[in-house]
């Protein structure tokens, strides 16, 4: 700790001379002390444009309560009433004026330093009623370790200047109740009608549901035309009815139904359903609102948010974050513990990534399902990730529903003025355990003490609203039991329903796809481009600017790739660039993001060129035609989680873009293996959520170690079923090409797992033609076109770049007996195909299946479950609970023996 952060409770002389070392170096102080140098500032200039002469001793007390007010604005979040149901913390010092160096005989006397605060010269105990007000009531806010200045001075102006108490109108906080009758009465009508039942209700929170109206209604007035909200399953129900306004009787009916219509095949609990909707604000605008569906992984959603978010952003209202804001809804638990939340917020300032800002509201219920707070971190606040980016943090005491709105208006208001996120935490409680049927009283005694006697927050503004005469207890008790009755009304209209229903998601985005059916699978669809239009843009990708210095090296990749065009011979950066640029040039958007990925790990793509001196680049792609769709690839932070979720979320919203997300290594997917297992593998099962996220996993075994060799075939393969993904192994440039072109070309939205090579990016045999661009399509199988049909005694289905291993090996023994056949598409299966190979080469004595993975990993697995029919015999490295060994001498000689098993004497005899 500096000096600077030990004023509190020095001398004021001491502060003159930290002034006087503040005039010569303001660099070596954050923004804190600045401000509060320039209160000292604002108050000397007070002094001197005072006629009456003002004694020594009183200038140091004016020093002392500017010392004061920015104790408040630093420290007073310690000192507030926000907790509802237990005592706060003890902090020291206290904000007591004698730790300043005041004294109670200070109170009545006038002070300049009110000024400061702009309430004028006032006495001292107006002063501190007016801080205490400000920042220690139900509202308490973090905010000056922000490093901008006008920043802080504009909250700072916007809440000293309204001491936190916004003026409502009768009609406002009619408005108010009649939110909360919404939320509070919805709770208690389920948990009687639907005694024991899960639904993770929002008891103790409900202030969330005019917190969030109030924020619809100001995001209106202020050119907010969409909101895209996540949240996890607390209090979720709730959301639907009363902010999404999704039918009363359909959440009813999901409590008991028995049966969905067919276009969900298994479907998902009711507290994961998301819905989207258009509804009008008080002032009548239209509003879009879209509530994403979300699995039980804390926070997961939140990445989706983001992604979406950006994407309806630049595809809808041209890159205008004004238009459209995030909202997240987090539990304090997972907001304090869960490493995701750290990768989205390291995002939101990158230009790859931000959104303008995010709406972070927190149901701070002072537990995590048993676990109390003080064991669920080490930070003070549940909130302190909010510091990473220097975003400001209210909290707000959850039975104070006027504070909540004052405060998440002012949020709404920050949002839209800086673009940056705001974090509100909302304390609260839970009143009951982590579910309904969860006893709280075995881990949480004395908490659970006071929460049983503790009034709900539609009972305690009701009680407010009696007092000042807006309602009688007659009207308000009144008013609830209408709303009860309506609910019972349509309880009866639930019992109409036959069978449940999910409402798609984004229907507008997806009316012109189909949902995949097998038959999708089984014929190939026109990708080739014709070979004029490939040479017209392969001279585009082929061009740097002529008036800019490029490093040496990219003169020479620019010159290599011409010379690929003039030989006729393209290599695998050359055919993927292509196919972008076709796209591009056919009106659909490209966004490729991940680690390195302008240049690609493996030094292939070079999507962008830097200019020489200079931090400015050049991307071919982005200069294709004046027509052309736009193309952003970006490198990502070093996250995987965050990032996968984040692109997922992007590709949903433009199901007519190509959006890839690529790893560095293709093993670096697991550590977003949230994302794989509850959303591109099973949504549409749970959801119908339809979605063409492409996965780049760089995969093979080439004696790099366990690490970056295998992507993990085997368990895209095991989640594989019903036709939800593609996990294709290309092996050459041109399949590549005609992959990504049938993904947007074909009438289905489907994730698509594409296992990318590493070695066969620059091997000699990799590489292909204009022909095969212009006049073939993607081949799921590729047969064997060196033997003869009649002459095969071997047939040898392989999958990835052993086959180059293959074929050489077929060369080196002087082979002419042994078709190697590719199955470049693993799921869905091809099974006609293989059987038509298998009908060709009927003549085969030895039918083998050959991977370079461990049996028990790679494509095996899978093949021997759904090809048992036929007499494989497998051919791979040993089982293993690694996929690969470490040392190049074992990895060549492993290599060695698998080639050799294949190709032995008695198959070549």
């Amino acid at each position: 700790m500096d000096k600077f952060s030990q004023v509190g409770n020095q001398e004021i002389a001491v502060v003159e001379s930290l002034y006087q070392e503040y005039l010569k170096n303001p660099e070596n102080l954050d923004e804190s002390w600045r401000a509060f140098f320039k209160g000292f500032e604002l108050a000397r200039a007070n002094f001197k444009s005072t006629e009456s002469a003002i004694d020594g001793s009183k200038i140091d007390k004016e020093f002392a309560i500017l010392n004061l007010i920015h104790g408040y604005r630093q420290r007073g979040h310690l000192f507030t009433k926000t907790n509802p149901v237990r005592a706060r913390r003890q902090y020291s010092p206290t904000l007591d004026i004698e730790n300043f160096g005041l004294q109670k005989s200070d109170l009545e006397t006038v002070f300049q330093a009110g000024n400061n605060i702009g309430i004028g010269p006032a006495k001292l105990k107006d002063i501190v009623a007016h801080l205490e007000a400000t920042y220690c009531n139900s509202i308490g806010v973090e905010y000056v370790f922000m490093r901008n200045p006008d920043v802080i001075h504009w909250l700072q102006e916007k809440m000293e200047s309204s001491k936190n108490s916004q003026e409502f109108t009768i009609e406002d906080r009619k408005h108010i109740f009649y939110h909360l009758k919404l939320a509070v009465g919805f709770e208690n009508f389920i948990h009687k009608k639907f005694v024991g039942q899960k639904r993770f209700s929002l008891e103790g929170a409900e202030t969330l549901i005019p917190a969030l109206d109030a924020v619809i209604e100001q995001g209106a007035k202020l050119g907010i035309e969409e909101f895209v909200i996540g949240m996890a399953h607390r209090g979720r129900l709730n959301v639907l009815a009363n902010i999404m306004k999704k039918p009363y009787e359909y959440i009813f009916k999901e409590f008991y139904g028995t049966e969905y219509e067919e276009d969900i095949s298994l479907g998902d609990v009711k507290y994961h359903l998301g819905f989207e909707n258009e509804v009008t604000s008080d002032t009548g605008k239209k509003i879009k609102l879209s509530l994403m569906p979300n699995p039980s992984h804390l926070e997961a959603v939140s990445t989706l948010v983001q992604g979406m978010s950006r994407s309806r952003i630049e595809s809808l209202y041209d890159g205008e974050y004004g238009k459209l804001a995030p909202i997240v809804i987090h539990g304090d638990a997972a907001i304090a513990a869960q490493g995701v939340v750290y990768e989205v917020i390291q995002m939101s300032q990158l230009n790859g990534y931000k959104t303008g800002g995010t709406i972070h509201l927190v149901i701070n219920n002072q537990v995590g399902f048993t676990t109390n707070y003080l064991d669920a971190r080490s930070s003070t606040y549940c909130t302190d990730v909010a510091k990473v980016t220097r975003s400001p943090v209210f909290h707000v005491n959850g039975d104070d529903v006027e504070a909540m709105i004052y405060t998440i208006e002012l949020a709404m208001e920050f949002r839209q003025k800086f673009h940056s996120d705001v974090f509100i935490d909302i304390l609260c409680y839970r009143k009951y355990g982590h579910n309904e049927g969860d006893e709280p009283r075995f881990t949480q005694p004395l908490l659970y003490k006071s929460i049983s006697s503790h009034k709900n927050p539609r009972d305690i503004y009701a009680e407010k609203l009696v007092e000042k005469g807006i309602f009688s207890k007659v009207d308000t008790k009144s008013e609830i039991k209408t709303f009860d009755e309506f609910l019972s009304s349509k309880y009866k209209e639930s019992e109409k329903i036959e069978k449940l229903k999910i409402k798609k998601f984004l229907i507008e985005e997806y009316k012109d796809f189909q949902v995949a059916q097998k038959t999708d699978f089984s014929k190939s669809i026109k990708t080739g481009v014709v070979r004029e239009k490939l040479i017209e843009i392969a001279a585009k990708i082929n061009y740097v600017p002529e008036d800019q210095k490029f490093f040496n090296k990219i003169n020479r990749i620019i010159s290599d790739r011409r010379m690929m065009i003039l030989d006729d011979r393209l290599d695998w950066a050359m055919a993927e660039l292509l196919a972008y640029g076709t796209l591009l040039e056919e009106g659909h958007p490209v966004r490729i993001s991940g680690q390195d990925s302008e240049r690609g790990t493996f030094a292939h793509r070079h999507a962008s060129f830097v200019v020489e001196d200079a931090a400015e680049k050049y991307f071919p792609l982005k200069n294709i035609s004046k027509s052309q769709a736009p193309f952003h690839i970006y490198n990502s932070l070093l996250s995987e989680y965050g990032v996968m979720g984040f692109e997922y979320g992007y590709a949903m919203a433009q199901p007519n873009a190509l959006t890839v997300w690529e790893a560095q290594f293709g093993d670096f997917n697991n550590v977003a293996q949230v994302i794989i297992d509850q959303y591109i593998t099973s949504a549409d099962e749970k959801w119908g959520l339809m979605n063409n996220l492409v996965l780049f996993l760089p995969h093979g075994y080439e004696g790099q170690g366990p690490e970056h060799s295998s992507a993990r075939i085997e368990r895209f393969l095991s989640l594989a079923a019903n036709s939800n993904i593609q996990v294709i192994v290309p092996t050459t440039p041109a399949n590549m090409f005609h992959l990504l072109r049938r993904h947007l070309k074909w009438e289905v939205r489907l994730p698509l797992i594409v296992f990318t090579p590493k070695s066969l990016l620059r091997h000699p045999l990799v590489s292909c033609t204009l022909e095969e661009l212009a006049e073939e399509h993607f081949r799921e199988v590729i047969d064997d076109n060196r033997v003869t049909p009649a002459s095969v005694k071997q047939l040898v289905f392989t999958s990835g770049r052993l086959y180059y291993d293959l074929i050489k090996k077929r060369v080196d023994v002087g082979d002419n007996s042994t078709a190697i056949v590719r199955v470049e598409q693993l799921y869905p299966l091809p099974k006609k195909q293989i059987q038509f190979i298998l009908k060709k080469y009927k003549k085969a004595e030895r039918i083998v299946w050959a991977q370079d993975e461990p049996e028990n990993m790679g494509a095996w697995p899978f093949i021997s479950r759904k090809l048992s029919d036929i007499p494989f015999e497998v051919v791979a490295r040993s089982e293993s609970g690694s996929p690969a060994g470490g040392l190049m001498k074992q990895h060549n000689l492993r290599l060695e023996k698998l080639l050799q098993s294949i190709f032995n004497e008695k198959v070549l005899a």
